[in-house]
């Protein structure tokens, strides 16, 4: 749906905001937030700003890896109304106008309204898709890590303003249209959640129970694995590959005699390898005896938040090797395992929590090598190994497909929702008719 401009523009005069309506205002944020400082309530909610939320309340005093202090006798007291500022993320778009009472970061700058006739509209404004780069240009830094705005430049910054009546027509106008998008994303996410269940209980089956539904099953005697074909072999995974973590950096040991590429852990995602701008260091002989990759390879992932993560060395790069924090698994014989067939398992065995305790991922920092080594799966003949990887193959790229696509719509709803907000609130599309037309009907 296309949407009409107004019949007359003027030059705003500001760099970044081009022509506005010719009966709009330039006005700077002071003239409508003066900045305070309030430090009264410690018992109260603890707020935080987020780019994609704006101003929440936290969940709990330790938010992912923003954890609240002991001693809160610092933080600023937050009114429902005042704008907030994360002054070292503004530039990312890390601020909102909060509806919640509560504490919030000294490291925020807090902004009381002057007057109550201050609308939605502003809220869209400050967090539209123009604004981080105006905040990135005024603030103090030389990296992106190190941007800092600070309060008194932040109220400089002149914003379009229109009526206040007509702030409210655009106001409901985004509510609106923003609305029915948010519906198409949510519908879209739920597609993808689905598709992903469909895609675990298919690798789950095949990898536990086999293709052959007629096939005589046996107790597994591991309680998530339940029962398995009965000629399938329940072992450890020491009797079938060879486990070795990867060598440990040391950039003080570099003499650049014996660079090579190596795999970090970011390199390895699910079911798929990075092999651009490899990073490298001294692998001498020995080294390159013992952490060389060969196609065929497993490479899983051992810590953080990423245990388990695995995919399979391609040999893309004809020379490569991988660092700690990576387990390299090789079929002891290739003969009678084939690794394409344990990826699958080992997908299977992470995203049902096998490597984490109680179920928690916060419980398990590290799956080493020994643990590794002693966990148990069920292993068919490699005839079988090879019908499964052939069968989930063709299955998960269906699947795969669908989720692609629906990721796809998802960004495109979302990149919708961004222009129609900075068109609406810059004042290159007229939306007062739309409002009442709709109120009319």
């Amino acid at each position: 749906m296309s949407f009409p401009r107004y019949a007359d523009y003027k030059d705003s005069g500001v760099e970044w905001l081009g022509e506005v309506p010719g009966h709009w205002t330039l006005t700077p944020i002071k003239a409508l937030y003066r900045f305070v400082k309030r430090q009264d309530n410690v018992d109260a909610p603890v707020l935080s700003v987020y780019r994609e939320y704006g101003v929440v309340q936290k969940s709990s005093r330790t938010d992912n890896n923003n954890k609240t202090p002991d001693d809160l006798s610092l933080y600023q007291t937050v009114l429902e109304g005042d704008l907030v500022v994360n002054k070292m993320k503004a530039w990312q778009g890390s601020l909102g106008i909060s509806q919640f009472y509560g504490i919030t970061s000294p490291d925020y700058a807090v902004f009381e309204k002057r007057h109550s006739e201050i609308s939605g509209y502003l809220y869209n404004l400050l967090r539209s898709r123009a604004m981080p780069d105006v905040y990135r240009l005024i603030s103090n830094g030389i990296r992106n890590e190190q941007w800092r705005l600070e309060p008194d430049k932040f109220l400089q910054i002149k914003i379009p303003l229109p009526p206040y009546i007509e702030q409210e027509s655009i106001t409901a106008f985004l509510d609106r249209e923003t609305a029915k998008i948010d519906t198409l994303v949510a519908e879209q996410e739920k597609l993808i959640d689905l598709l992903k269940e469909k895609r675990q209980a298919v690798i789950s089956h095949a990898v536990t129970k086999g293709l052959n539904p007629d096939a005589p099953m046996k107790d597994s005697g591991i309680e998530w694995l339940g029962e398995v074909p009965e000629h399938w072999e329940v072992v450890p995974v020491s009797y079938r590959y060879e486990v070795q973590l990867g060598k440990m950096l040391d950039s003080s040991k570099i003499t650049g005699e014996h660079l090579r590429p190596y795999l970090r852990v970011f390199d390895v995602q699910w079911g798929k390898i990075n092999i651009e701008d490899l990073p490298e260091m001294d692998f001498d002989e020995q080294d390159r005896e013992k952490y060389r990759l060969f196609p065929g390879d497993l490479l899983v992932n051992e810590g953080g938040s990423y245990v388990g993560r695995s995919a399979v060395w391609l040999g893309d790069v004809e020379e490569c090797y991988y660092q700690k924090a990576l387990h390299r698994l090789r079929a002891q014989d290739s003969e009678r395992d084939d690794s394409r067939f344990f990826f699958f398992v080992m997908e299977n065995a992470t995203r049902r929590g096998v490597f984490v305790a109680g179920g928690s991922q916060a419980t398990i920092e590290h799956l080493t090598a020994e643990a590794l080594r002693r966990y148990r799966f069920a292993f068919p003949p490699l005839d079988e190994q090879l019908s499964i990887v052939r069968a989930l193959e063709q299955e998960t790229i269906g699947i795969d497909a669908l989720i692609t696509e629906a990721q796809c719509a998802i960004d495109l709803l979302k990149e919708r929702r961004s222009a129609l907000i900075s068109a609406a609130v810059t004042g290159k599309i007229d939306v007062r008719g739309v409002v009442e037309a709709e109120a009319a009907a």
